[in-house]
């Protein structure tokens, strides 16, 4: 039996609705601009050219509900509310029509996003990993199977705070949908079962502050409510 140096930390894991079990969580995988009006709104043309990825830590997923604390390092702390794919098992170079096959189940997430310094990052050229995966940087509702909520390709994905809706977009505005888009994943990458994908969000981005109340969702697959925490200090 090998021994480690130290204790292996706990595996990252998101709720299953109705249930006791957990879903563990292997690595999570970002779409980029997948909403056109959401590129537009960011300085990009949103043609269908390829997706584009980024990643976040497996233990930046964190329950979407309670006080979720403001991180350091930012003045521009952004919401981006997601569907998120929850994988069940894997694959390589995946065809599309086969790719729905590899899907466990779907939830609502944030991609939460410090925006001043991916901001820096862009303009000099250098990756996003600050500005994308800090600590509790995607809260996730729990997730439901799809023998629950089949496969969903249209309904309203919204966000709000403080109760004004900031985020509003349809399941079917999706320049790549769910199918293409692990397809795509896994011309790069070998899929394998608790890997998580965040799809993209629509327009609307925005700053959130310490005390706001965001809450949200995904039509028939779920809903989320927390509060921003204080500032560290």
């Amino acid at each position: 039996m090998s021994e480690f140096v130290f204790a292996p930390p706990a595996t990252p894991s998101v709720a299953v609705a109705g249930s006791s079990a957990r879903f563990p969580v292997r690595r999570v995988f970002c779409v980029g601009r997948n909403y056109a009006a959401h590129a537009r709104e960011m300085g990009n043309d949103p043609t269908r050219e390829p997706p584009f990825f980024f990643m976040k830590p497996a233990d930046a997923v964190v329950p979407a509900e309670g006080v979720i604390a403001y991180p350091p390092l930012t003045d521009n702390l952004h919401h981006e509310v997601e569907l998120v794919v929850a994988l069940g098992a894997g694959g390589s170079r995946v065809p599309p029509e086969e790719a729905l096959s590899l899907v466990w189940g779907y939830g609502v997430g944030l991609d939460l996003t410090r925006r001043d310094l991916q901001d820096v990052a862009k303009k000099m050229s250098r990756p996003w990993d600050w500005g994308k995966g800090f600590d509790a940087s995607a809260p996730c509702a729990a997730l439901r199977p799809v023998a629950e909520v089949g496969h969903p390709s249209a309904g309203r994905v919204w966000l709000e705070v403080n109760g004004e809706v900031r985020q509003q977009g349809d399941l079917n505005e999706l320049i790549w949908p769910v199918a293409d888009v692990i397809s795509y994943v896994s011309q790069s990458v070998a899929l394998q079962p608790g890997d998580l994908i965040y799809t993209g969000t629509p327009a609307g981005v925005g700053a959130l502050r310490p005390g706001d109340r965001v809450s949200g969702g995904v039509q028939g697959v779920g809903t989320f409510a927390f509060e921003i925490g204080a500032r560290p200090a």
